[in-house]
């Protein structure tokens, strides 16, 4: 990567212990935001083909090519067609950026029980374009990065992904980022999740401290979806996780099985557990 992102407007979030900003010690938080979308858009304004690839090449990986400096982009398509550059064209006309830096600034003072220092920012995703498996990309960015060995830049973002099949929305965002944040707020308190069932408290429990609304399953599919996990909570694969958080019809799409789960049945349960004190962490306190 050369250089800043073009557009870049860093917000560094910094809010030590007693929640006093902008000040940097050993047990503060420290989060610093960079808009990507900009720089996502301004690739595509290239035309499609190997000058674009290349300068997306160029924007992502670190001077010496022999790492990822920009790791929330490597879930962006650099060959995407018009219909990415219109809604990356929406998302930006509502400043989301601005609305997902603004919410990590709300969030920092209950962060400040999770020190550690990240970057943060969005990324639009195309699920339409053939380069992308949704189901894949939302494992990574939940349980993959802590997984890799000898590549901590990966560990250290914040990745709010977007999705070019969905319409903007401003609370959609909030809850992404946030979701994003506290996930890794988790992660650095009780390490990476391994099994199905920390994987369901890690991320009811971010979802939760997020704000995120109430699942949309009724009990009956929460009680069905509960029986189907109870005896799978224990595994540790993707195959098993994907089938299970996110349901029959993402696992189609990867060739997985159908287990009769709606989409995002588990991660509707792992919400519903966290917000009714069925895990065993405490959620701190959300600002909005």
């Amino acid at each position: 990567m050369h250089g800043l992102p073009r557009g870049s407007l860093d917000l560094v979030v910094r809010v030590d212990d007693h929640g006093l900003q902008n000040q940097w010690t050993p047990s503060s938080v420290r989060i610093e935001y960079t808009p990507l979308l900009r720089v996502e858009r301004d690739l595509l304004d290239i035309p499609r083909g190997p000058a674009r690839f290349r300068e997306y090449l160029r924007t992502i990986l670190k001077d010496d090519g022999a790492d990822v400096e920009l790791a929330p982009l490597v879930a962006a398509n650099p060959m995407a067609k018009d219909h990415v550059a219109r809604r990356l064209d929406e998302w930006l006309e509502l400043d989301v950026d601005g609305v997902a830096a603004r919410a990590l600034a709300g969030a920092a003072p209950a962060l400040a029980e999770y020190p550690g220092a990240y970057k943060a920012a969005l990324v639009l995703t195309d699920e339409q374009g053939g380069w992308t498996n949704r189901a894949a990309v939302e494992f990574e960015n939940r349980f993959g990065a802590e997984r890799i060995r000898g590549r901590p830049e990966r560990r250290f973002w914040i990745a709010g992904i977007l999705w070019s099949g969905e319409p903007p929305a401003v609370e959609h965002v909030r809850a992404t980022i946030l979701t994003a944040a506290y996930r890794k707020a988790h992660i650095a308190r009780h390490g990476p999740a391994h099994t199905l069932r920390d994987m369901m408290i890690q991320e009811g429990w971010a979802m939760a401290a997020a704000g995120c609304p109430l699942s949309r399953l009724d009990p009956r599919d929460l009680d069905h979806t509960r029986s189907v996990l109870a005896p799978l909570l224990e595994q540790t694969d993707m195959r098993t996780a994907i089938e299970c958080l996110f349901g029959d019809e993402a696992g189609r799409t990867l060739g997985f099985t159908p287990r009769g789960l709606k989409p995002n049945a588990g991660l509707a349960v792992a919400l519903d557990d966290a917000l009714h004190g069925r895990i065993e962490h405490s959620m701190p306190a959300h600002s909005s």
